[in-house]
C-alpha cells in the first residue's frame, strides 16, 4: 500500500546523510504523520496552505520498518512510530 508524507526539502536532504528520517514530529509527538493519496488534498489545505519548498514522500508500507498505526477520528491517518528507513521510499515529488 502507498502512503504519503510531506517534508521540507531541508529535512529530506538532511535524511539523505543519515539514511533515516525523523521529520519534525517524531521527537515531539512520538510518530511521523502520513496520509493516503485520497487524504492528501485535505492535509495540504488544512496544514500546508502556504507551503513552499516542500516535497511529497511516497512510501511503500510493506517496506516501512517501524510500526504503522492507523489513528484518528473520524478519519484514520497512518502514523509511523519510529525513524523512517529511506529504503521504503518509492518516489519524491516537488510540492510547489
Amino acid at each position: 500500500m502507498l502512503i504519503l508524507h510531506i517534508a521540507t526539502r531541508a529535512q529530506w536532504e538532511a535524511a539523505q546523510l543519515t539514511g533515516l528520517y525523523d521529520g519534525n514530529t517524531l521527537k515531539t509527538e512520538g510518530f511521523i504523520h502520513c496520509c493516503t493519496p485520497g487524504q492528501l488534498m485535505y492535509v495540504l489545505i488544512k496544514h500546508y496552505p502556504r507551503a513552499v519548498d516542500h516535497v511529497i514522500v511516497e512510501l511503500d508500507t510493506e517496506k516501512v520498518a517501524p510500526e504503522i498505526k492507523w489513528e484518528g477520528d473520524p478519519q484514520k491517518f497512518p502514523h509511523i512510530y519510529g525513524s523512517l528507513n529511506l529504503s521504503a521510499v518509492t518516489r519524491i515529488k516537488q510540492l510547489w
